[in-house]
């Protein structure tokens, strides 16, 4: 039987082995089983920091998991995109037995770390394969953080699934648990041999241009290799649809092959970078040097629209994470130590239908008229805009950086950040940042660096599903996480990404073989 111990307290720098001579004492007995279950830190008192455990031990060692039935003679299932959701839905589907095939846009995850460094370097964007596209999706690029708002069930499938394949145990007892994305790619690099293993497929550099249909469901879909151009139909009795929030071609080909989308809100902002010394010591006191790298969310009403921090990257880097020509977009990435001298954030602002029209992909164009805003002010070089917070409150162009260094690697220009975001998002972040910083001292730092923009917080389309999770236009056609419109980040977008595969399984299994 499992004995489970909630609420041990130990101190920073106190061994966690003392865990396991709690259980010993607990039990009586020898521990054959133990494991961390919930990992937390208590700063509300900044002279005398703990860490907090729940703890699951018993004399008997772990029982394996049943496997999971198999099938013989499955259908062709397409996976279209390999981010979270289309690999975690991949990954279940063969442990049912059925075999995916995989269909990526941009390159594998080796590739694509040499092209997005190019980019990052000498400022030579692919449009196929980026921050955005390819193995892995906009994610491996983000540091892998796994916390999420949503309660689903499935979450702790998702961790488990990472650390099956190399991520660090401990993300599943963080209370806030990242994987980094250095680490993030050895997992992706694993997950793809085992696909493979099991009969799985690939097909990188390769992008979805249409449907073939009959009576409304499925046949084919129609693709082409990004590099040579060369176009193919391949059959395909389901395919899923999770190409991520940037695929915004792929939006334009589902409007004009009849598939029902609706508009979306999203927000729009810009990264904020901060000391990271200075983050520590304004959470945790002179104390921070013996604690992982602080981290924070705030969120703001001193303005009529919402304003709040999205995607925090302690001791990380501001990064080029633009996917079209002619655009600067941000985004924020560390690795797994997270020991780089600044920390980071997307300070986002909402918008709403007023701010940029009720059709379809007016939200879509909205996004792209901010990021080429971005790209002149910036020289028209994919350089990003950059302006210090003080000199954004007083509305004039920065001169000289101060303690805060940018992290950005395309190069910065001093340039007005109002004349490249919407009026109302400026006056929300210039009431906003103050009142964070009545709740994280340091917040609006004179020197804190603004870098502009971020836009691709959300989907700015929903691909209409119904409660079998298939298009309400289309059967046989599965949209799924955060392009579909239907999760936000890496957990609840694999979390969807599994949820998709027990429904094709569900849907299949009553006809197919067991063996």
């Amino acid at each position: 039987m499992i004995k489970r111990l909630d609420n041990i307290k130990l101190h920073i720098g106190v061994n966690e082995r003392e865990l396991l001579k709690i259980a010993q004492k607990s039990l009586k007995k020898p521990v054959k089983y133990f494991k961390i279950i919930k990992k937390s830190l208590d700063a509300r008192d900044k002279g005398n920091i703990l860490w907090v455990y729940s703890i699951a031990f018993s004399d008997e060692p772990e029982r394996q998991k049943p496997a999971l039935e198999k099938l013989k003679g499955s259908p062709q299932v397409a996976v279209v995109g390999s981010g979270p959701a289309g690999l975690m839905c991949a990954l279940r589907l063969v442990e049912h037995g059925i075999s995916p095939l995989i269909i990526e846009r941009g390159e594998r995850v080796e590739e694509r770390e040499k092209t997005t460094r190019e980019f990052f370097e000498k400022r030579i964007l692919d449009p196929q394969s980026n921050v955005q596209f390819g193995e892995g999706g906009a994610g491996t690029f983000s540091d892998g953080k796994l916390n999420t708002q949503t309660h689903d069930g499935l979450n702790r499938d998702v961790l488990e699934y990472f650390v099956r394949f190399g991520a660090p145990e401990e993300i599943l007892y963080l209370n806030k648990p990242h994987i980094g994305s250095d680490k993030l790619k050895s997992v992706l690099k694993n997950i793809r041999e085992f696909i493979v293993q099991n009969g799985g497929r690939y097909l990188f550099n390769t992008r979805l241009t249409g449907f073939n249909s009959s009576n409304g469901r499925l046949k084919a879909l129609i693709l082409q290799n990004t590099r040579t151009g060369e176009e193919s139909e391949l059959q395909a009795d389901c395919a899923v649809l999770a190409v991520g929030h940037s695929a915004r071609d792929t939006f334009e080909m589902l409007y004009g092959s009849g598939i029902k989308m609706t508009p979306r809100d999203f927000a729009v902002g810009v990264r904020i970078e901060h000391l990271a010394s200075e983050i520590g010591f304004s959470q945790f006191g002179k104390n921070y040097k013996l604690l992982p790298a602080a981290d924070y969310k705030l969120v703001s009403h001193a303005h009529e629209r919402t304003v709040f921090t999205f995607c925090m990257c302690p001791g990380g880097v501001v990064i080029p994470a633009a996917s079209e020509e002619g655009g600067v977009v941000v985004n924020g990435m560390s690795d797994y130590a997270r020991n780089g001298v600044n920390s980071n954030s997307a300070l986002m602002v909402q918008m709403r239908a007023s701010d940029f029209g009720e059709n379809l992909f007016d939200g879509m164009e909205f996004q792209r008229t901010i990021e080429r805003k971005a790209f002149e002010a910036g020289g028209r070089t994919y350089s990003a805009p950059v302006q210090l917070y003080k000199d954004f409150a007083a509305d004039r162009i920065s001169q000289n950086f101060g303690e805060v260094l940018p992290t950005y690697s395309a190069g910065t220009v001093f340039a007005p950040l109002n004349e490249v975001l919407p009026q109302v998002a400026v006056s929300a972040l210039k009431a906003a940042i103050p009142d964070m910083d009545k709740r994280l001292r340091g917040f609006a730092d004179p020197s804190a660096v603004l870098t502009g923009v971020e836009t691709r917080f959300s989907s700015p389309v929903r691909i209409e599903r119904g409660e079998d999770l298939q298009s309400v236009s289309l059967m046989g056609l599965y949209p799924c996480g955060e392009g579909a419109g239907y999760s936000g980040g890496i957990t609840s977008s694999a979390a969807d990404g599994i949820k998709v595969a027990e429904k094709i399984y569900g849907s299949i299994k009553n006809h197919m073989i067991f063996i």
